[in-house]
């Protein structure tokens, strides 16, 4: 998002091969490093993999909130949650919620 009106913003000029290809490879990234939490992303960056998956089906994914997910997580969801993530502490909650909170000034 541009917050200066006035200038364009360089990334509407990014050829859409190297922004898939960049996009691809973040996903895989994440894909890789599981150890990475949804909630510490979240956290840290107001944004998660299930935020990516919104943003994909956002874009014109056809396919319905599962299977962006699936996309995105390289698993079915249900087997994410089951294998890859850990409970949420009280911490991250709340350092989510504060991060949440900046997203809305958007």
């Amino acid at each position: 998002m541009n917050s200066n009106a006035e200038r364009p913003d360089p990334l509407d000029s990014m050829d859409d091969a190297q922004a898939a290809a960049a996009f691809r490879r973040l996903v895989r990234h994440l894909r890789h490093r599981h150890d990475a939490q949804n909630i510490d992303l979240m956290g840290l960056a107001g944004f998660c993999r299930n935020c990516l998956a919104d943003w994909v089906r956002d874009a014109g994914y056809p396919g319905d909130k599962e299977d962006a997910r699936t996309l995105i997580h390289g698993m079915p969801s249900g087997e994410w949650k089951a294998t890859r993530q850990t409970p949420a502490r009280e911490e991250q909650l709340a350092r989510m919620e504060a991060s949440i909170a900046k997203n809305a000034q958007e």
